[in-house]
């Protein structure tokens, strides 16, 4: 199985840009959180969260295509690989998210985008964010305009939850985080 620490070790050979890196946190994070949820392996979530732009920096128009054959021959399993690839589903794969590690991938990918961006504008930044403000930045389409709402309210319609339950779960789960995650909001700078 998969661990954090593998995780970042092979997300560490294709991955340099300190916002990539920065996303690739905050996906594993969630994806803790979500596996709390659901009652399964938080590291093991984490892990799968943490590599899941594995070719993204070096393979932007060809995201996850350049993924699944250095990744199982590096030890990674099938079912992680292909929970990695379809968090690309309907975008750039056709494999569609069945099992709950896979369709939370597919969420709270671009859902973190918008929860860091909420953070971002705070002075407390993560620490303090409130679902209510959350849900006030995601009714706001041209607030952190490139994360897909469609994909997050899709994806949340697989997980069978809605939006505000997702968020609050991610929210609370990248808490601890904050300040690894670059977080800490306008005030704590």
């Amino acid at each position: 199985m998969l661990t954090l620490e593998r995780a970042k070790e092979l997300n560490s050979e294709m991955v340099t840009t300190e916002a990539l890196i920065h996303h690739s946190l905050s996906v594993s994070t969630a994806m803790g959180a979500m596996a709390e949820h659901f009652g399964e392996d938080k590291e093991h979530w984490q892990a799968v969260g943490y590599l899941h732009d594995y070719d993204y920096e070096k393979y932007p128009e060809e995201h996850l295509q350049h993924t699944a054959e250095p990744l199982l021959a590096a030890g990674v399993s099938e079912e992680e690989v292909r929970a990695i690839l379809s968090h690309g589903w309907g975008i750039c794969t056709d494999v569609e998210p069945i099992t709950n590690m896979e369709k939370s991938l597919y969420t709270v990918d671009e859902l973190t985008g918008i929860i860091g961006a909420c953070a971002r504008m705070r002075p407390n930044g993560l620490t303090d964010l409130k679902v209510s403000s959350f849900m006030k930045k995601f009714k706001d389409k041209r607030f952190a305009a490139k994360c897909n709402r469609e994909l997050i309210k899709g994806g949340c319609a697989l997980l069978g939850m809605e939006v505000r339950d997702v968020a609050e779960i991610c929210i609370e789960g990248m808490k601890p985080y904050a300040e690894e995650l670059g977080l800490l909001g306008t005030g704590g700078e």
